[in-house]
């Protein structure tokens, strides 16, 4: 009944703010025109387009606004207009009450409000679908007087984010079932994934454990900025954290006048989401531009500020390295070795022939290496894609999901910043340097070093260990070892009969040799 109630109440928004109208509208076929037309009678949607979309999307909930954001970052897929209203979507989502936030910091805190801040603005600097930011100043303890940021959870989340989970596990229980290609695009596992990542933004305490790694990791970047946790003052609701001073990534009419190096902060951006992936196996996973900041603090001008450190990504080793792999080979258009990849990781079936998915894939990638983002189209890239993995029965990986969005957020970004971008080149020296590393002496050290501490604990042990195996397990021992011995006398034997044999034949031949001789004679 829960998921009827939301699917009806989806239903109603839709109808509400014309959103099937506005897809109709979006086609040129006389018969779909007329339909549009009939759908609109009776319902006021003199409102802009944009307008009601960004309005329908924050009255469905956070799943939706979150939505939203990643379309807002691809303006090359998007009407001006609808594009510029998602963008408020950003950081510009209704506020909830300050009253409500006053509320939750003082029940995190045990304490009135100023008793924790001598200064608190009630109008949130930002708001988004999870939570809102207010600026504050700190009382009292080792940070007393410091500027600060206050992130405070919206109220009742939960429940509305677990409604629509419900929901979309069902319909993808569907389509897992009706589709030809369920089992090929794991539905249920792509939203067990989405179900983790948007359970874990809920927990401040962990947003702000996602925040000291990815500032612990970046330090000798010198690329960009994270703000300090103040442990002191993190709860599951409330978190309290250094203040930046930063322009948001953009405004880039307004970065530029002040002197940043645009196109430098365009690569910057991507050799700092490749270093945190195939370095770190651990990067932001919410790359839109409410997140993102431009310090313009003169003594780290121009360097990136990350925000919102609630959806970050992780990578296995095995992922790290099979990605490093296939990025590195796309880059030298070695497209063989790509097919080879996707057949050695199980991605396609064993069966499929590599010349044949080779061919496929230079097909979909070769012509748009070279091209600056400007002249890539996206859209066909990506229909092609699909179009390629359904013919040759790709899996989806749902542990690559994040990096997938990460990925469309990256080039949303770059693509605003600087449209001659060549991205291709950009990140092929990083991902070469890094493919070096992985190999070399220096990675054989790196890892002896590691399993020092290991080796020295294992070492003195071993002789016990070996007694006690020999001691615990003599039957096993036993067994094994007469079966080598019952397999190395067959083989004796066999080597034996082989020896006689040739000794035999060779003296038939001498025999026979010395009668011809004899009655030659």
């Amino acid at each position: 009944m829960t998921r009827l109630f939301r699917g009806a109440f989806i239903v109603w928004v839709v109808l509400r703010y014309g959103l099937d109208e506005l897809v109709l509208s979006s086609f040129r076929h006389p018969t779909l025109r007329l339909l549009t037309r009939l759908v609109s009678i009776g319902r006021n949607l003199d409102s802009p387009r944009g307008e009601r979309l960004r309005e329908a999307l924050e009255r469905l909930g956070p799943i939706f606004v979150k939505f939203g954001q990643v379309l807002s970052t691809r303006r090359d897929l998007l009407p001006p207009d609808i594009a510029d209203e998602l963008a408020r979507l950003q950081d510009r989502v209704p506020p909830f009450p300050s009253a409500v936030a006053v509320a939750t910091i003082e029940r995190a805190f045990g304490k009135p409000l100023d008793a924790v801040f001598t200064h608190f603005d009630q109008v949130p600097v930002a708001s988004a679908s999870i939570a809102q930011v207010h600026f504050a100043t700190l009382r009292d303890g080792r940070h007393g007087g410091r500027e600060v940021a206050v992130k405070v959870l919206r109220p009742n989340m939960r429940p509305v984010i677990e409604k629509d989970l419900s929901l979309m596990r069902m319909m993808a229980g569907w389509v897992e079932k009706l589709s030809a290609d369920g089992k090929r695009l794991k539905p249920r596992e792509v939203v067990a994934e989405f179900d983790k990542y948007l359970h874990d933004e809920l927990d401040l305490l962990r947003e702000a454990s996602n925040a000291a790694q990815l500032r612990r990791n970046m330090q000798g970047l010198d690329l960009v900025l994270i703000p300090e946790m103040l442990w002191d003052y993190c709860h599951t609701e409330v978190m309290v954290m250094e203040r930046m001073n930063g322009l948001p990534i953009n405004k880039v009419d307004e970065l530029r006048r002040r002197g940043v190096d645009i196109p430098k902060l365009a690569r910057d951006g991507v050799t700092i989401f490749f270093t945190q992936v195939f370095r770190d196996g651990f990067f932001h996973a919410d790359m839109h531009p409410g997140n993102i900041q431009v310090s313009v603090d003169p003594a780290t001008f121009g360097r990136y500020i990350s925000l919102d450190f609630g959806i970050v990504g992780t990578l296995t080793e095995f992922d790290k390295e099979y990605l490093a792999q296939n990025f590195t080979a796309f880059f030298r258009r070695d497209y063989k070795r790509v097919a080879e990849l996707h057949i050695e990781s199980g991605w396609v079936p064993s069966d499929t022939r590599v010349d044949e998915l080779e061919s496929a894939i230079r097909a979909v990638c070769e012509p748009y290496f070279d091209r600056p983002l400007k002249e890539i189209s996206l859209g066909m890239v990506l229909m092609r894609l699909f179009q390629t993995s359904r013919r040759f029965q790709v899996e989806i990986q749902p542990q690559l999901v994040l990096l997938q969005k990460t990925l469309l957020n990256i080039e949303g970004l770059g693509r605003d910043l600087d449209p001659e971008l060549d991205l291709w080149n950009t990140a092929k020296p990083f991902l070469e340097k890094w493919m070096v590393e992985q190999v070399g002496p220096q990675k054989l050290l790196q890892q002896l070093k590691a399993e020092a501490p290991h080796y020295a604990k294992l070492l003195p042990a071993l002789p016990r260990l070996v007694h006690d195996f020999l001691q615990h397990k003599p039957h096993e021992l036993r067994r094994e070892l007469d079966e080598l011995l019952a397999e190395q006398r067959r083989t004796n034997r066999l080597l034996q009969g082989i020896v006689w044999g040739g000794v035999g034949f060779l003296m038939g031949l001498l025999l026979m040799q010395v009668l011809t001789r004899v009655r030659l004679w």
